[in-house]
């Protein structure tokens, strides 16, 4: 056990203006398994829980607000996400298992690291967690990392389901910290490893994320999360794709997608989108939205499997959303 020290503020700019080396704590979902794996070693950690940051609230312009600390259980159920994004839902409930959902935040989703075995592994080379140490992942046991946004730094795979929901709806993050408040847009909102692979997001020192803002976006029952993977439940993502598509006499007239499981981040083509609206649905446009967002990958050792189902729940995801037909997630699919 390594010492660190403990504050829980009751004001937000309290907790921004913190000590080097601190990390912030919201449900401790993944901050105290890291911990425990001796990954994360805070001298000091700020905890969340009593700052009001938890409301789900209309916005003016018609969207919705998510607090933060709004745990993830208590985001899927809400009537307002429910009838408005069950896109989001859907992901959610896709995503861990009911404990964790009741005590993972919608902040501390979006700032979760990766679950790559080597990361958590402090014996092996991962320069994730030690920089310039090496990628342990590269040629090694690696089925499930990832073939989009790789580069010779890391190929871990970013995990959450919630992400890649909110990147698919456009949301915004608003953030507040030392020199102010800021929005960032949420496909924006994370990094590519490129040479700097310990750096997830676009987070600064002392920010934290407030709120997560949808846009007044509504798909009907045309929008799917499909998520392939090694078990019914609690696992994490093989392959994945969140779509929600605007429909008009049989012609997509706005589409929005994003992919988890094969990305360094939640990966998002808008040149897929745009392939797509303005025409009728059918396999051979899905099929090159497929290809369109499927463009540079590359595999390793154990993952090239990966590129051979993606453009396979691609098809499915929009074949489903097409025909508002959304993809239940106690459903069994099988390929």
């Amino acid at each position: 056990m390594r010492q660190f020290s403990y504050s829980r503020p009751d004001t937000l700019d309290t907790a921004c203006h913190t000590p080097d080396h601190t990390r912030f704590l919201a449900g401790g979902t993944n901050l105290i398994d890291l911990m425990k794996s001796d990954v994360e070693r805070p001298e000091h950690v700020v905890d969340l829980s009593a700052l009001s940051m938890s409301q789900i609230e209309e916005r003016p312009d018609g969207g919705l607000r998510l607090g933060a600390l709004a745990t993830n259980a208590d985001t899927a159920a809400h009537p307002l996400v429910t009838e408005r994004y069950p896109l989001l839902a859907s992901a959610i409930l896709a995503g861990a298992s009911p404990q964790i959902r009741n005590r993972a935040t919608n902040g501390a989703n979006l700032n979760q690291r990766t679950r790559c075995h080597y990361f958590y592994d402090p014996d092996m080379a991962c320069n994730k967690r030690s920089p310039g140490t090496g990628c342990s992942a590269k040629g090694g046991r690696n089925r499930i990392m990832a073939i989009l946004g790789t580069s010779d730094a890391c190929i871990a795979t970013f995990p959450s389901d919630m992400c890649v929901a909110l990147a698919a709806l456009n949301a915004t993050v608003n953030l507040t910290g030392p020199e102010g408040e800021r929005t960032v847009p949420m496909r924006d909102y994370h990094r590519l490893p490129e040479d700097t692979p310990w750096q997830d997001n676009i987070l600064r020192a002392g920010e934290i994320v407030t709120s997560i803002d949808l846009p007044s976006i509504s798909f009907g029952p045309h929008h799917t999360y499909l998520k392939i993977r090694d078990r019914l439940s609690f696992a994490f993502a093989i392959v994945s794709v969140a779509t929600g598509l605007q429909m008009e006499n049989n012609t997509i007239r706005k589409a929005c997608i994003a992919m988890g499981g094969v990305g360094t981040k939640p990966w998002c083509v808008p040149e897929a989108e745009a392939l797509l609206e303005g025409k009728a649905p059918s396999p051979s446009l899905f099929r090159d939205a497929a290809e369109c967002l499927l463009q540079g990958a590359v595999t390793d050792r154990d993952n090239a499997a990966k590129l051979k189902l993606a453009p396979r729940v691609i098809i499915r995801a929009l074949s489903q959303a097409s025909a508002g037909t959304p993809q239940s997630q106690t459903q069994k699919t099988i390929f």
